[in-house]
């Protein structure tokens, strides 16, 4: 099987092409929506969260998810939290280095997941605020669903996948 990768500048395009003017409650329900909506067409289970401030604003764990999915998401997002990079993104950078991502110095495996599926929600003008994060499928899939979500509520076509 064949192991899916995105060239780390596509994820930083993505990370700075999918910014908010502005981010509240009915943005976070209609993302999470959105991710619930494309995982039963995609035929998936994900757990999903949108959080701000570490608050979250939205969760939700499909039938077929577990515990697991939601420390994933904890570890995921506390890794974007910490670098304000999509989880993906300090994956990739990882792979490209020759870096264990499982293993990264300063990043305590328990609490930190290098694995796609976390992605920072950036106000423009304000900076970070908030991550939204997907767990369930591989880290690729993950991340991909998350841009994929992004994509539609930004209607930002030209961002890419």
């Amino acid at each position: 099987m064949e192991k899916k990768t995105v060239p780390l500048d596509t994820i930083t395009r993505q990370e700075q092409a999918l910014q908010f003017t502005s981010f509240d409650n009915d943005a976070a329900l209609a993302i999470g929506n959105k991710i619930v909506e494309m995982a039963k067409a995609d035929k998936v289970a994900v757990t999903i969260d949108v959080s701000v401030n570490r608050n979250p604003l939205f969760f939700h764990a499909m039938a077929g998810t577990s515990p697991n999915n939601a420390d994933w998401i904890r570890r995921k997002s506390n890794l974007v939290n910490r670098t304000g990079h999509a989880s993906f993104w300090v994956h990739t950078r990882a792979v490209e280095r020759g870096q264990d991502f499982d293993n990264l110095p300063t990043f305590d495996s328990k609490d930190y997941a290098a694995h796609g599926g976390s992605f920072p929600i950036v106000v423009k003008g304000t900076g970070q605020i908030g991550t939204i994060t997907v767990s369930g499928l591989a880290g690729v899939d993950d991340h991909a669903m998350v841009v994929r979500a992004l994509k539609w509520y930004l209607k930002a076509d030209d961002v890419p996948l």
